[in-house]
């Protein structure tokens, strides 16, 4: 039986796109396969990570469309033709319209750098720290078209230590990142995954 076909959005280093390479490679993703990235800067280090790992790329420049819902369109039309069952955004940063989000809700997962429903949006750590809580984390959500506001799925929380910095922080929140979203990857291709309204259960 196919595996779960998977397609990521990445704008920047890619390193949880490489993560999830990784664990694709060493059979950690329940059978799901990672077809294609799908990327808005064409000079970004991700695009030469996918390359290395044997992934087909689409990259596209946002300046060469009218609006953001005639990429969408586009993407949409790439990712039915390559029969894509599950997007997942890792560092995307461009605001996705409902071009694509109504057709692939609950088939759209993002990974957020903070428990959410707290610090959602952009700097998502500074923002923790600037407040001082004194426990963060990572948060892998179904996407709604809201600002992070989509079902939560699973989390994973980091301790805030006396005198931290966004230096010191930021690799014990990618390595969580990192963790994370390949197992909830794997979760989903393995059937494990229900959606319930805002609820959503984990098996």
């Amino acid at each position: 039986m196919a595996g779960l076909r998977v397609a990521v959005f990445a704008s920047g280093q890619g390193t949880n796109f490489g993560a999830l390479a990784e664990a694709a490679k060493q059979h950690r993703l329940d059978g799901a396969s990672l077809e294609l990235l799908v990327c808005d800067r064409p000079g970004a280090p991700v695009v030469e990570r996918a390359r290395e790992a044997g992934i087909d790329t689409f990259v596209f420049r946002p300046k060469d469309y009218a609006a953001r819902e005639a990429h969408d369109a586009e993407i949409l039309a790439e990712l039915r033709r390559r029969g894509i069952e599950l997007i997942v955004l890792a560092g995307y940063m461009r605001i996705i319209t409902p071009v694509l989000v109504e057709p692939y809700y609950g088939r759209m997962i993002n990974v957020h750098p903070s428990l959410l429903p707290a610090f959602p949006g952009v700097n998502g750590m500074k923002q923790a720290l600037d407040y001082g809580v004194k426990l963060t984390g990572v948060t892998v959500h179904f996407v709604d078209g809201g600002l992070d506001s989509g079902p939560i799925i699973a989390q994973r929380v980091v301790e805030i230590a006396d005198g931290e910095t966004l230096e010191s922080l930021a690799p014990r929140m990618h390595r969580a990142e990192q963790q994370l979203l390949p197992w909830v990857v794997g979760r989903i291709a393995a059937g494990a995954v229900e959606l319930d309204g805002r609820h959503v259960v984990v098996r």
